[in-house]
């Protein structure tokens, strides 16, 4: 079986093959994958009615170790929210989370094999955000889970959970969407253009045709800090940081050609570094482009059709200068024409910006927990 180039953990997600030539992936953008595998990790154990699935939606660069199922592991991506008496509790509902269609930690991506034997590389199909939640939806079938009790996800995570929803309401109880964005603003689109631009124009990019293993390593690092400068707030990068210099011996990274002075720069440098370890400079253009093109509300939905609607909750952070409270709030205007009132929460005292999702912030983790547990839905199968 296929791995692929990032292992997460220290045991590695299960894996699957979904689809087959009789029954090909259809992608959105007209073309067809005849065999996806798919990695996965699971936590906790279904019920006996069957009803208490939860299905987790990872981020941009995450994957499927979404929290540790012992000591020995190393920390999953969302400690802070999965786990034994945590909000998504471990201990009361069968967690799911897979790596997206795309990704370079285990689902097929630019990474596998194509037609020919060689890696996909720059060839691989275009992905959408609704062509991971397909794959996911896939997933669940063949684990033989029917309708979740809610579908969770932060930032490209509560993309897709957007997604889910509007397209496929009936299959989740509740769904969380947390600092998430219904499409990019023109401000995001420009961020994410320059890391890309940073890395195409690496003379060992090769046309996304380099070696696996090998690659743009320094326009990699390069949009990595360009990427994390947008997951903090402006007040938690000068409280941190300052205008301090770096400390003298600071380690040289590989990924840098020009060390810098300042205190913030080593930073960078440092979350660039950590980066090059586990990811793929093709997966991560992959994913870019599925989140700029994502615009959830310009696609008809399927809201009117469902049984009866899901309860939602929508979450920001005052501080997220990526997807801030803005986007909920648009979110929830949407959702309303339709018929549909969801819930929206914010946080005002988290200064750290975006990846306060991913932390410990104490009204989000009880506004998440409250909410979990207090969805009521009826029982049903995915269809």
């Amino acid at each position: 079986m296929l791995t692929g180039w990032f292992e997460t953990g220290s045991r590695p997600a299960s894996r699957v093959e979904r689809f087959s030539p009789g029954r090909p992936l259809l992608l959105a953008s007209g073309a067809r994958l005849d065999s996806v595998q798919v990695a996965y990790e699971t936590y906790g154990s279904l019920n006996s009615a069957g009803d208490n699935a939860v299905f987790v939606c990872h981020a941009l660069t995450g994957d499927s170790h979404v929290t540790r199922k012992d000591a020995g592991e190393p920390p999953g991506w969302w400690e802070s929210m999965v786990g034994p008496g945590k909000p998504i509790d471990t201990d009361r509902y069968l967690v799911i989370c897979a790596n997206v269609l795309g990704g370079c930690a285990g689902t097929t991506g630019p990474w596998a094999p194509g037609p020919d034997g060689q890696p996909y590389g720059p060839e691989f199909p275009r992905v959408t955000i609704s062509d991971m939640v397909a794959v996911h939806r896939e997933l669940l079938a063949g684990l033989g889970i029917g309708r979740l009790h809610a579908v969770v996800g932060g930032s490209m995570g509560g993309m897709q959970a957007l997604e889910w929803l509007l397209r496929h309401p009936d299959d989740a109880a509740g769904f969380l969407i947390v600092a998430a964005t219904a499409r990019q603003s023109a401000d995001n689109l420009a961020w994410n253009a320059i890391a890309r631009h940073a890395i195409r124009n690496d003379v060992k990019f090769q046309a996304g045709r380099y070696e696996p293993g090998d690659g743009p390593r320094a326009g990699l690092g390069v949009a990595r800090m360009i990427a994390h400068i947008t997951y903090l707030s402006e007040f938690s990068l000068h409280r941190k940081f300052g205008r301090r210099h770096r400390k003298a011996g600071t380690r040289q990274y590989s990924s840098v050609v020009v060390q810098g002075d300042h205190a913030v720069e080593s930073y960078l440098e440092h979350q660039a570094d950590k980066f090059l370890r586990r990811f793929d400079a093709n997966s991560y253009l992959q994913l870019m482009s599925a989140m700029d093109h994502f615009d959830a509300f310009a696609v008809p939905d399927r809201l009117a059709e469902a049984e009866s609607l899901p309860e939602v909750c929508l979450f920001s952070f005052e501080r997220d200068r990526l997807f801030g409270p803005a986007h909920s709030e648009l979110i929830q205007i949407e959702l309303a024409e339709r018929g549909l009132l969801a819930r929206h929460e914010r946080d005002g005292a988290a200064d750290v910006g975006h990846d306060a999702f991913l932390l410990d912030v104490p009204q989000f983790l009880s506004v998440a927990d409250e909410f979990l547990q207090g969805i009521r839905g009826r029982q049903g199968v995915l269809r």
